[in-house]
């Protein structure tokens, strides 16, 4: 049997909240009991970076794995403590990032996210670790950024929600695309447009959880189970056969993470 694999989600606020240990480790077994094995626990900060790392430890039915990095939203943050996670050596890091450029919110100046992208770009590099980006009505200057920095070997661009263009671009660069529920929203014909496009080599599932939860689940937090729910939703899109999708999405987020053979 293969699994489903969640390439992104925040777990931080379950785990530092009201139950902790005990919400995170529900939450993954109801993952597991979909048919997760696997889920990759991103941070934004210092701070829910360390606790990303932290959960890797915890005693639960799936593989925990983590990536630690600075939001664009928080990008007018100090880097070095993010740096010094990254730089640990710990055994179940596994990327950097979120890391982008949000010019939808534009929480922080856009000449702050720039710098701290970049800067996390040189991070990958120097550590060969796997790159998480984020990118919302930002992709010409973020494809300016990475031709100039130089685009690390695995690097992915999490919750597309781009044009046909905006993905073309991806790809050529050498970037995978990881989709989100977003894909299932009633507004998105454009989006399921350009996902019909990527090649299912360079193609991974997600949840972005707490948030986006997929039709018919909106309105509700959204969790690692629910990764299945966009994975049938997106192999059913494409006209791909549920069983090979799931197994070759999870194949590619290994390889893009370098997580052990499933």
């Amino acid at each position: 049997m293969t699994f489903w694999t969640d390439a992104h989600c925040h777990l931080q606020d379950q785990f530092m909240g009201d139950g902790g240990e005990m919400a995170v480790r529900a939450t993954l077994e109801r993952a597991s009991a979909s048919g997760v094995n696997r889920v990759v626990v991103i941070g934004t900060d210092a701070a829910n970076s360390a606790e990303a790392l932290a959960m890797t430890a915890l005693d639960v039915p799936v593989e925990v794995y983590a990536v630690v990095g600075l939001h664009p939203h928080d990008s007018t943050q100090d880097l070095a403590a993010v740096a010094a996670l990254a730089r640990s050596g710990h055994p179940k890091l596994v990327g950097i990032g979120e890391t982008g450029l949000d010019y939808y919110y534009e929480h922080a100046p856009r000449s702050d996210q720039r710098r701290t992208f970049s800067e996390q770009i040189a991070l990958a590099h120097e550590l060969d670790l796997a790159l998480v980006i984020h990118a919302r009505d930002a992709f010409d200057d973020l494809f300016e950024i990475l031709a100039r920095e130089g685009v690390p070997a695995r690097t992915v661009i999490h919750c597309f929600t781009g044009t046909t263009d905006d993905a073309a671009g991806c790809l050529e660069l050498g970037c995978d695309i990881s989709v989100a529920g977003v894909v299932t929203f009633k507004n998105a014909e454009g989006l399921r447009e350009a996902v019909r496009t990527i090649p299912l080599e360079r193609l991974h599932v997600e949840t972005d959880s707490p948030f986006l939860a997929p039709v018919p689940h909106r309105g509700r937090p959204n969790e690692p189970a629910l990764v299945a729910v966009v994975g049938e939703y997106v192999a059913a899109l494409r006209g791909e056969e549920s069983s090979l999708f799931r197994r070759q999405t999870s194949a590619n987020t290994a390889r893009l993470f370098r997580l052990p053979a499933n």
